[in-house]
């Protein structure tokens, strides 16, 4: 094993000095830059969540009132069927063909 010189030993201590002066000129405010990072990237997190939660909350109600009006039309129409315009109790489809002037074409058609 080969020994080192005086000069060789004094190489040595300005390299490590001038690594520890570089490594703390490069990370120097570094701690306050990732924990500025962190509290931006935890409160834009927190944003989301917020805004998914109203969002579902909004999308939850809207299926209330929309279940409540489907319930409430459906309870509306119960007596009569779905297509009776006229509201004379017969399908509106299946209604006899409607033809007072004779001419051959459904008056229901005519314009």
């Amino acid at each position: 094993m080969m020994g080192f010189t005086s000069d060789q030993w004094v190489i040595v201590a300005l390299v490590f000095i001038l690594g520890l002066l570089v490594g703390g000129f490069l990370f120097s405010g570094g701690g306050r830059k990732w924990k500025h990072r962190y509290k931006a990237e935890v409160d834009r997190r927190e944003e989301l969540e917020r805004t998914h939660r109203e969002r579902e909350n909004h999308w939850q109600n809207q299926e209330k009132e929309w279940r409540e009006r489907d319930s409430l039309r459906s309870a509306a129409t119960k007596g009569a069927p779905a297509k009776d315009r006229d509201r004379d109790g017969v399908r509106d489809t299946r209604d006899p063909h409607v033809d007072r002037d004779r001419d051959g074409v459904d008056d229901r058609r005519e314009i």
